[in-house]
């Protein structure tokens, strides 16, 4: 574990490192970015961009001590699914999954290969752009806007959904303890390849073991991750 003085500098060097690399990304990627949105509109009726309330923390400080506050935010995705679709079947999906109920899994995902178990497949609310974005991660690019504003970090845990951590234990929970990222060590390690409890196992990893050099290693294997597809969805 990194010493205070270490864990307040690492603070300050991962948000640098956030508003430089999204910042950037966002300036670079901009054309891609807009000719993607002018995509998905002709692809489907709809918004091209889908906000949604998530649940994230901020670093806070009293009287001298530092802490997690958790708070809601809005995160940002390219839209990949029919307009004001419903979200009961990810909510029964996510259910399953953290009471691992391998019935339901099986249930809904059919006869979905090992690696892509854990991620519902042939959702029917998903349009044909749609599948692209999410096997290929693209769907995600939008929030480099959260990274850039603070809401969300380029490496932590994924944030999570209300719903989801209205069914956490005391464990779960711990995901929690650092920013939400883009990427993460689910990510890189397994993506839908695991269980829930497994990617909780993962993400407590990197909450107990952040450093600026874990966050750069991450970063540097997530295109590889993502270029291999494996647990995309």
């Amino acid at each position: 574990m990194l010493k205070r003085w270490q864990l307040r500098l690492y603070f300050v060097m991962k948000r640098l490192l956030d508003m430089v690399l999204a910042g950037t990304a966002l300036i670079l990627l901009s054309p891609v970015l807009l000719t993607i949105a002018i995509i998905i509109r002709l692809d489907s009726p709809g918004r091209a961009i889908f906000a949604q309330e998530r649940v994230g923390v901020r670093v806070k400080a009293r009287n001298g001590q530092k802490f997690w506050e958790i708070r809601p935010f809005i995160v940002y995705k390219f839209r990949t699914m029919k307009q004001d679709a419903r979200s009961d079947i990810h909510q029964k999906f996510v259910t399953a999954l953290i009471q691992r109920d391998d019935q339901t899994i099986t249930a809904m995902n059919g006869k979905a290969s090992a690696d892509k178990k854990f991620k519902l497949q042939d959702d029917p609310r998903v349009t044909r752009m749609g599948k692209f974005l999410r096997q290929t991660s693209i769907d995600e690019l939008p929030q480099l806007w959260n990274v850039f504003r603070g809401d969300m970090s380029l490496v932590g845990p994924r944030p999570a959904l209300a719903y989801e951590v209205d069914m956490y234990s005391s464990k779960h929970l711990r995901r929690l303890e650092a920013q939400p990222g883009l990427t993460g060590m689910w990510q890189v390690a397994a993506r839908s390849q695991v269980d829930f409890e497994t990617m909780v196992d993962l993400d407590i990893q990197y909450v107990e073991n952040q450093s600026l050099l874990k966050d750069l290693v991450i970063l540097f294997k997530t295109p590889f991750a993502v270029l291999k597809g494996k647990g995309a969805a």
